[in-house]
């Protein structure tokens, strides 16, 4: 035990050393995809920059997987046959860039603002650092890097085109502005909700305004539906298991003294469970059917599977938090006690193998550090090196276990 340790500190030093000797490099990386910001399904240009830096690290390269991903493969020493997968995403959003940052994005309307950049970055330098390892791992490790992850499509496009095939755990990082940089946030169980897309379409029947009695009002059963859904939540489910319905469009009518025979919604359903994301499209649709029943309307209910939770396997996890406190200190380590009610499709690939997603911490200490999604979102990059140590000693950690 005590040799482990030893090895396991000098390995922690090695990975801790290449990490700052190429955090320049990092840093540019970051920049270059930060300027050049590319929509979910149209990373061309962002894949062909990440083969590009994998193939000067001596991996093989995969393009095109999953319609614009990419694969790196680190070969390993062959003592272990099992295969490490490390996932980063690559997409950006569709907003306007506010940061005035030097290397804001060049492109008007789309902004790496929820910190793909710095994921894809991470990712890179997770390889740079492991295939430059004076002793290379014992089994191999499989990179993906993946596009459209902010229209949750880009998971699923992988996991078709075979990347999960023979893997036997992956790693997922997702910065946080709320935690200070060089700080890591680790969750055990649930980390994201179940996100699936809820349409209902209601008929009624037209009247004059002045006489609702003679038509069937379907403005008004809408209201009674959106009411009787956000009361149900409270009255008939576990409030230990939340679940979040918004309903966020709706439509209907033709003038103002006109009674609506018809009106669309739509909204967003949001679970942390298994077992109650299971049950929401019956559990909903009742409900539904029912009020519009009792005031003669009829109805269409349409709900979508989307993502589903990530749920971070217990052991995965352990190796990540047991890396974190020893490259950082316990005071860096933050175990998160609640979940986001966020969704991320890499719970997709938790479908095919256990796996575990941790929060890179990369706030600024001026307390000025606006949320994900947001124009004015920034990174502090100091959290980069974090991140690259933290994925990179923990892919070494993972194969200190049993298999």
């Amino acid at each position: 035990m005590e040799r482990l340790k030893s090895v396991g500190h000098i390995m922690l030093s090695e990975i801790k050393d290449l990490a700052e000797t190429l955090s320049p490099r990092l840093i540019e990386i970051r920049r270059h995809i930060h300027a050049n910001p590319e929509l979910s399904g149209q990373e061309y240009q962002t894949a062909a920059y990440v083969a590009g830096v994998l193939s000067s690290c001596g991996l093989s390269v995969q393009e095109a997987i999953g319609k614009t991903g990419v694969i790196g493969h680190l070969p390993g020493s062959g003592e272990d046959k099992r295969i490490l997968a490390l996932r980063t995403d690559m997409d950006a959003l569709p907003i306007q860039e506010r940061t005035n940052l030097d290397f804001s994005s060049r492109k008007p309307g789309v902004m790496h603002a929820c910190g793909h950049d710095v994921h894809t970055t991470l990712g890179l330098g997770a390889a740079m650092v492991l295939s430059r390892l004076s002793q290379p791992l014992p089994g191999k490790v499989r990179f993906l890097f993946q596009p459209a992850e902010e229209i949750a499509q880009g998971a699923s496009w992988m996991v078709q085109d075979g990347v999960m095939r023979d893997v036997s755990a992956v790693f997922g990082v997702h910065v946080f502005p709320s935690i200070p940089a060089s700080c890591v946030g680790i969750r055990y169980g649930a980390l994201t909700a179940a996100a699936d897309d809820l349409e209902i379409f209601i008929q009624g029947e037209s009247g004059h305004g002045a006489r609702p009695h003679e038509a069937i009002d379907a403005i008004w059963i809408a209201s009674q539906v959106v009411t009787t859904l956000q009361q149900a939540i409270s009255r008939t489910q576990n409030p230990l298991r939340p679940i979040v319905l918004t309903i966020g469009q709706i439509s209907g009518g033709r003038a103002p003294n006109v009674i609506a025979d018809q009106v669309r919604m739509s909204g967003t359903v949001r679970s942390l469970h298994p077992e109650t994301h299971a049950n929401l499209p019956q559990w909903i649709e009742n409900l539904v059917t029912n009020v519009c029943h009792t005031y003669g309307a009829k109805c269409e209910v349409n709900y979508r599977r989307g993502v589903p939770s990530v749920q971070n396997d217990p052991k995965l996890t352990q190796i990540l938090e047991e890396a974190s406190r020893e490259a950082w200190g316990n005071d860096k380590v933050q175990i998160l006690t609640e979940p986001s009610l966020g969704a991320e499709d890499f719970s997709l690939y938790l479908q095919h193998a256990p796996g575990s997603m941790f929060r890179l911490g990369v706030g600024y200490d001026d307390g000025f550090n606006p949320p994900l999604h947001h124009p004015e979102f920034k990174v502090n990059e100091s959290a980069i090196v974090t991140g690259v140590v933290t994925l990179a000693y923990a892919a070494y950690k993972y194969w200190q276990q049993p298999g």
